[in-house]
């Protein structure tokens, strides 16, 4: 069975087979509508698609659209109170973000240890997982390209973009890189530390998400999964077949 998987975020799409994560796609979107050749690396005809968005019901939609004509059959994964050996905080499981739900899978399946987990996209996410697989909830802030790009909207002469990282800038673009940014890792240290006060153990770091990358090098201590979300969605489709009748 041909099974590919598919992780629609705010501002990007990425797809994989199901079989080797690894071979994944990364493609950026404007939240109204899919690339052009976005489906290039995909087969004529597969059996099924596995689908987690966050994005708008209309991006959505053109998407399945788009897979109705490949393939037979279309799933969501949804967020559950318990799946895989996680037990997620929430009181209401649907008002925590399908694309948080598997990054948290993916880190316990990496690994039964304790993990703080973050996702750099549009947001800035922070999740802590202890090494049973309990999620003791997490924070949610504008990631600094938000930031940037509010602060642009509201005062056009700050630049969205540019600028590098300092910690005393002398000139606007430095400043609001070393701002941004800096507010974003303060986010993360001080959960590193809380964390580690609550478990009695500092947990371990995992980056994931298209802005990672600018944190990364100023937190050495991490570990960066590029496609965390869409592993978490593989443990999602094999924890599914697993328990689905022969």
């Amino acid at each position: 069975m041909s099974t590919w998987l598919f992780d629609l975020g705010n501002s990007r799409l990425k797809h994989a087979p199901l079989r080797d994560v690894g071979q994944a796609a990364r493609l950026v979107h404007d939240g109204l509508a899919l690339p052009g050749g976005w489906d290039a690396g995909l087969p004529a005809r597969f059996d099924e698609a596995i689908v987690a968005s966050v994005a708008a019901p209309a991006l959505t939609t053109q998407l399945v659209d788009a897979l109705t004509r490949r393939c037979g059959r279309i799933s969501f994964a949804r967020t559950a109170s318990v799946f895989a050996g996680v037990r997620i905080a929430y009181a209401e499981p649907r008002r925590l973000g399908v694309d948080r739900f598997l990054a948290l899978l993916a880190a316990h399946a990496r690994a039964t240890q304790p993990w703080l987990v973050v996702g750099v996209g549009t947001a800035l996410t922070v999740d802590l997982l202890d090494a049973d697989g309990l999620h003791h909830g997490g924070r949610i802030a504008p990631s600094p390209t938000l930031m940037r790009e509010a602060l642009h909207a509201r005062a056009a002469q700050l630049p969205a973009e540019g600028g590098a990282y300092l910690e005393f800038a002398a000139d606007t673009a430095d400043g609001l890189a070393s701002g941004c940014e800096g507010a974003a890792l303060a986010l993360v240290e001080r959960s590193l530390a809380e964390a580690g006060a609550l478990l009695g153990a500092r947990p371990t770091l995992l980056l994931h998400g298209g802005g990672a990358a600018a944190l990364r090098t100023r937190l050495p201590a991490s570990t960066f999964a590029a496609d965390l979300v869409l592993e978490g969605l593989a443990c999602w489709a094999r924890a599914g077949a697993a328990a689905s009748p022969a």
